[in-house]
């Protein structure tokens, strides 16, 4: 007999927030792997929220996590909007004004695609001049 389950529950609030979760801490493992050292997760000031800020060697890096399971990796656009990054790009603002150990070093926005086991880091992937 087939499984009888709510389809709805897959787009709920509470599924997208541990299936990002998953995505996040599968980034990281990534990005640890790469040799990045994690700074902090989830960053929020009041123009919104970094999921991951890591140090790549004397780069200070803003990551953008994205895990989707519907749609293929040339949909990346769609999810990051142009609104999207420049909330990033506040939010990386505010995190470097309450972080001035940082403020002196370059910096890089990154977005880390995840998908069923595969794992696509996009070093570089907009900037500020948007």
């Amino acid at each position: 007999m087939p499984e009888n389950r709510d389809l709805g529950a897959e787009n709920s609030p509470k599924h997208r927030k541990i299936k990002g979760k998953e995505g996040e801490d599968k980034a990281e493992a990534f990005l640890k792997s790469s040799g990045f050292r994690i700074i902090g997760r989830n960053i929020r000031y009041a123009a919104g929220e970094i999921d991951i800020i890591a140090l790549d060697r004397d780069v200070l890096v803003f990551v953008e996590v994205k895990a989707w399971s519907a749609y293929p990796i040339e949909n990346l656009e769609y999810g990051i909007s142009k609104k999207k990054q420049r909330r990033i790009i506040e939010t990386s603002k505010y995190f470097l004004e309450n972080h001035r150990e940082y403020s002196d070093m370059p910096i890089r926005f990154d977005v880390v695609f995840i998908q069923a086991d595969a794992v696509t880091h996009i070093a570089s992937a907009f900037m500020e001049n948007i």
